[in-house]
């Protein structure tokens, strides 16, 4: 009876103790990665915000300026329908000091609706002049078309002659002038706001892609490590347990890891949901981690084991791409890839399927063409897109150019691009092994 008892119990302990540090493990994985994610999308949602608050200060700004030339236009207009009316006498001149000051009186309160509550204390005061001024200006002509009315035309030109009226003239000019470079100032530090936001966008990311990659490979080696722990530790007896638990532990980690992608995307796209302008950022980083995704599925085995079908990973990026008018000629031996190279030559092929749909031959209607061989110890791929282009390599280095030099150190090999005026052709080399 006691023999019963004492036998179940310790087959656990043997059997849970590597569960549990693998359990860990990806629990670790998964931390690193949410808390760079968590990171990336609060970059994100403090670039969109910025673009907001510039877009809103941008239709302030153009508002703000639009009062401020009216109240400018309704002086310029009273004054001229008032010298018109006082050199000629004829009252169609009159016409635009009507207007002048139908436009005059609504502006004022416009401005001050549109500064609102914001407005910074030299503003108040601005306001205050502008309307100040406007007032004495309006009441000067006021009084000097009552004079004409009245036939008292030498006082009416007397009281042109004054300096007075030029001289509110002239200050409220003055004062138009700077509420419109304060405006400025305003409109060009969220400007420069919103420059600063983007600029932490990219590197960022490439620091997120970083980690997910260094990450996975830090997955792998911990199982990979736990499996050889196992093996050497067992038995003739225990050997295939162990080998079951290795397997088991691998294919968890792969599991978590798919899912732990489906979560990122689904958070990136969610983040977006209630963001129209933010559709096309957060689209290209979708993109990206969905090849990343990709790349993934298509490797299975350790580090320094050919895993993969060159051929397979080009045609599992290419194959969402493909209709009737996108088709592609692959040309290549069968050329096995190590897990290890898989995952950035996967994000390079994205990025040049992605051009290839957005601006190059499969935009305008052209073909596609990748050819690969082996050339001593190196692996030779070439990407030629046959299509009318301008022959000139853009001047902008983007994030998918720095994508790819990334790609290319992490290879240890090479990338090279020739833009030419029948397409874009890109030369990948990287080790054999």
């Amino acid at each position: 009876m006691t023999e019963e008892t004492d036998t179940p119990s310790r087959q656990p302990a043997t059997f849970y103790l590597p569960r549990t540090r693998g359990g860990w493990s990806s629990l670790g994985v998964f931390v690193v990665i949410a808390a760079a994610l968590i990171g990336a999308i609060f970059l994100i949602f403090t670039t969109i915000e910025a673009e907001r608050s510039e877009r809103a200060q941008v239709f302030k700004t153009n508002e703000i300026m639009l009062e401020l030339r009216n109240i400018s236009r309704a002086a310029i207009n009273a004054e001229t329908g008032q010298r018109g009316y006082l050199i000629t006498l004829d009252r169609r001149y009159l016409q635009p000091y009507h207007l002048g000051r139908e436009q005059y009186r609504p502006a004022v309160p416009r401005l001050r609706a549109l500064l609102g509550d914001s407005m910074t204390v030299r503003q108040r005061e601005l306001v205050d002049e502008i309307e100040t001024l406007a007032d004495a200006k309006f009441a000067e002509l006021a009084g000097s078309v009552r004079m004409i009315e009245q036939g008292d035309l030498l006082s009416a030109r007397q009281l042109m002659l004054t300096d007075e009226g030029q001289e509110v003239m002239e200050r409220l000019r003055l004062a138009v002038r700077e509420m419109e470079e304060i405006e400025r100032d305003i409109l060009l530090d969220a400007t420069e706001e919103t420059a600063r936001a983007e600029g932490r966008v990219v590197p960022l990311l490439l620091a997120l892609l970083a980690i997910v990659l260094v990450t996975l490979w830090l997955g792998l080696r911990l199982s990979l490590r736990a499996a050889r722990a196992e093996v050497e530790a067992a038995q003739a007896n225990a050997l295939a347990e162990a080998r079951d638990r290795a397997d088991l532990l691998a294919r968890e980690l792969n599991h978590r890891v798919k899912n732990l992608f489906a979560v990122i995307l689904a958070i990136v796209r969610m983040s977006a949901r209630d963001n129209p302008e933010a559709k096309p950022v957060v689209d290209r980083i979708a993109e990206r981690i969905h090849a990343l995704l990709t790349a993934h599925e298509v490797t299975q085995g350790t580090l320094e084991t050919p895993v993969a079908s060159l051929r397979s990973l080009v045609e599992t990026t290419v194959r969402p791409y493909l209709t009737s008018t996108r088709t592609i000629e692959l040309d290549g031996p069968e050329v096995d890839l190590p897990a290890k190279q898989v995952t950035p030559l996967g994000l390079v092929l994205h990025e040049l399927t992605t051009n290839a749909v957005k601006y190059g031959c499969w935009q305008h209607g052209g073909t596609l063409a990748v050819q690969w061989r082996h050339v001593d110890e190196m692996i030779e791929i070439e990407w030629r897109e046959h299509c009318p282009g301008e022959g000139v390599e853009p001047e902008r280095q983007g994030f998918g150019s720095l994508l790819m030099t990334g790609a290319a150190k992490q290879l240890r090999g090479s990338i090279d691009r020739t833009f030419t005026k029948d397409g874009v052709r890109v030369k990948i080399k990287l080790p054999a092994t």
